[in-house]
């Protein structure tokens, strides 16, 4: 283990000891009840460029945080300073500001029987024995593996190694106390063809838990450069509707835009495009989706959510049907319903492949737009409007006919959702949310 590893046992005794005090000094003070987590990390972040080093970033962080509960008022506070004067200011600062707080009465605490009593090894924690040289070396090799792969790649944004490890400990006045160390690796290069006003960039990543799990750097720096080249000599398309396929790498978002409209924020706020619709059909048949907490490695794996609720599979969509939200206990009470485990947020986001992969999606089009980059933040969560420049390639015959830039593509999300064509296999796990290309099957697209 390099020197700036965690020592996850040892620091976690600590931290243990830590909340615990934090605790149980909120109940001496006053408190009917109280939650606490605290945490550190640490992080190295190299960036090469243009064969040179261009930034080394250190960074070692830790906090704590105290949410404590006078009836039915909650105050919350937080400091970096883990001093024993310091932690107890923390505390008496949170009970002053519950003090003056109004009560709330969805405010409080998750149910003892929801909080988790078991904690499996879902493997999260994979330290990456990596010095700055050596570093260096994989983000040199990574960047140089794109030069190499195409003489029309002439600049480059940089190829950057990221190792982080964590470690937090949560624990509440019922009783609960639960952590774990974690770890999140990965390797990014973004490079640049073509001059002027024909010049391209793209980039590609890999991202994990375990570092052997990322794709090799040679292979990354490769990909980046294919992704940027195939971009050169973009046209523009006349304003018409088609279908349009979105590539894996930016379909995730539309997904995200889900997560977001049937979470318990937006929900007992009004403000989502998909409110009142539980068991109600809001995408095509052949959709389902998962939040599946307990994949080994995964990337947004977890026993137990934000308030230590225990976490569990289900489905949160089946044959198009919206079968569940995603809520913590104070938005679960808003609403009168149940905490689904998802106190900051959903887990593994499965989509379920269908049966056809990239190319097969590609014929299943004929004729139509692949969207490989989205810009700008044209979406309204309340109406599920969605307007977002776009870059990609025209389709026609089942094949890529030439790229396309200075475009917009336009629809309404529940429209959208209602007429996704299929799901492609070709799935990338480089975050929360796993799912393959998505064909849709009309969409506004914008052009000249």
């Amino acid at each position: 283990m390099n020197s700036t590893a965690l020592n996850a046992p040892r620091d976690r005794d600590n931290l243990k000891q830590l909340v615990s005090d934090i605790v149980l000094y909120a109940r001496q003070q006053g408190a009917s009840a109280s939650a606490a987590e605290v945490s550190e990390g640490f992080g190295q972040t190299v960036t090469v460029r243009q064969g040179k080093v261009e930034t080394i970033e250190y960074n070692r962080d830790k906090g704590m945080s105290i949410s404590v509960y006078i009836g039915q008022r909650r105050g919350n506070a937080s400091t970096s300073d883990f001093s024993r004067q310091a932690v107890r200011d923390t505390v008496d600062a949170a009970l002053n500001i519950a003090r003056y707080t109004a009560e709330d009465d969805c405010a409080g605490l998750p149910d003892a029987d929801q909080l988790a009593t078991e904690f499996p090894d879902l493997d999260l924690y994979h330290p990456w024995t990596l010095n700055v040289e050596q570093a260096i070396e994989l983000a040199s090799e990574c960047e140089q593996a794109a030069f190499r792969t195409d003489k029309r790649i002439n600049n480059s944004e940089g190829a950057t190694v990221n190792v982080s490890e964590g470690l937090f400990v949560q624990a509440n006045s019922l009783g609960f106390i639960g952590g774990y160390p974690s770890s999140r690796h990965s390797v990014s290069c973004s490079v640049i063809a073509g001059k002027g006003d024909g010049m391209q960039r793209d980039y590609w990543y890999g991202s994990a838990r375990d570092a052997r799990e990322i794709l090799k750097v040679e292979e990354i720096g490769r990909i980046a450069a294919e992704r940027t080249v195939r971009r050169l000599n973009a046209r523009k398309l006349d304003t018409m509707q088609c279908p349009v396929l979105f590539e894996a790498p930016v379909a995730g978002g539309l997904f995200g835009h889900f997560v977001g409209a049937v979470s318990g924020g937006s929900l007992y706020r009004k403000s989502s495009f998909l409110l009142d619709q539980l068991d109600k059909p809001v995408f095509s048949r052949n959709i389902r989706i998962d939040d599946v907490p307990d994949i080994r490695r995964g990337l947004a794996s977890s026993v137990f959510d934000d308030e230590g609720v225990r976490t569990r599979r289900r489905a949160v969509v089946e044959e198009g049907v919206l079968r569940g939200y995603f809520l913590g206990s104070y938005s679960a009470r808003k609403l009168g319903m149940q905490t689904t485990g998802n106190a900051g947020g959903t887990h593994n986001l499965i989509v379920q492949p269908g049966d056809l992969d990239f190319n097969g999606l590609l014929r299943r089009m004929q004729r139509g737009l692949l969207v490989t980059e989205l810009l700008g933040h044209g979406v309204n969560p309340v109406t599920g409007d969605y307007s977002r420049g776009a870059a990609g390639f025209w389709v026609e015959h089942g094949e890529i006919q030439y790229p396309v830039e200075e475009i917009t593509i336009a629809g309404n999300l529940k429209d959208m959702y209602k007429h996704v064509v299929a799901v492609g296999n070709d799935v990338l796990v480089q975050g929360s949310r796993q799912c393959g290309s998505v064909l849709i099957e009309n969409m506004m697209v914008a052009g000249r």
